[in-house]
């Protein structure tokens, strides 16, 4: 029986792994309930500065309820057998390993492993992360409850009922933040052609689009009800929207980067 707090093995203390490892100790982990491996000595450093055990190699000692795999892609074949030995425990897999389908976790732990796929976005540094989350038939209620919570303690989490689905993922969330940065970027540029300062415009775009996530985020209306209700008729917010809004080109746009993204996410896997 998976206790109330998973006890977790960290497989990859690189910036994700340590910004959910931040994320746990703030939401009622035990810094003993955690193992962190990496054979990088300054990536250890920083879970060690945590309070964290953390290791080069993994022994046989820790016991774990999931395993969590956050190393590179190129890295997860030859890492991933050195874990076999816990699978008389039944742990669940948890791979935030980008581009790495269930069934290659599947070729070398074997099909009986419980196993979850997880997409993580960058805001999970900021306790902000979106997280999708799909799993193997071996993954148990319980398993996946602790999955969840996991990576809801840097965000939010979702399951997906089909794994392909994880490239439209990738189009929307994963990427999705270079969106919003690039968003950022364009208004501060709006703002210095206009006449302001590269900081002072720079300063009303970040808080502008924080500003407006937040509302969205905490308001029980939809964006477009929103974005209506700062439109007056005649005003300067509908004069900008005319040319945002044009021949729908702005949400064109979105798609067409999404599907690119999805594309390309497709080709990597």
């Amino acid at each position: 029986m998976m206790s109330a707090m998973p006890k977790i093995i960290l497989v990859g203390c690189g910036n994700m792994g340590f910004a959910l490892t931040r994320g746990w100790l703030n939401n009622g982990w035990l810094k003993s309930d955690i193992v962190a491996v990496d054979p990088s000595d300054s990536a250890r450093q920083k879970v060690t500065d945590l309070g964290i055990l953390a290791t080069e190699k993994i022994s046989t000692d820790p016991q774990a309820d999931i395993i969590v795999l956050a190393v590179k892609p190129q890295h997860l074949g030859e890492t991933l057998p050195a874990y076999k030995q816990f699978l008389n425990s039944d742990p669940v897999f948890l791979s935030i390993v980008a581009g790495k389908p269930i069934v290659f976790l599947e070729d070398i732990l074997g099909k009986n492993a419980a196993i979850v796929r997880g997409m993580p976005n960058t805001p999970v540094s900021v306790g902000k992360g979106m997280t999708a989350l799909v799993k193997n038939k071996m993954v148990k209620k319980n398993q996946m409850t602790a999955s969840e919570k996991l990576m809801g303690a840097v965000g939010r989490a979702t399951w997906l009922e089909d794994e392909s689905l994880m490239n439209a993922v990738t189009g929307i969330s994963g990427s999705g933040p270079a969106y919003v940065f690039l968003i950022i970027e364009a208004l501060s540029k709006a703002g210095v052609n206009l006449g302001l300062s590269e900081e002072l415009s720079g300063e009303l775009a970040l808080m502008t689009v924080a500003g407006a996530g937040e509302l969205a985020f905490k308001s029980d209306l939809s964006p477009t009800e929103l974005r209506r209700r700062v439109t007056s008729p005649g005003g300067t917010t509908e004069a900008a929207l005319n040319v945002l809004m044009r021949n729908e080109e702005l949400v064109d746009l979105f798609k067409d980067a999404a599907h690119a993204a999805a594309d390309r996410g497709r080709d990597l896997a």
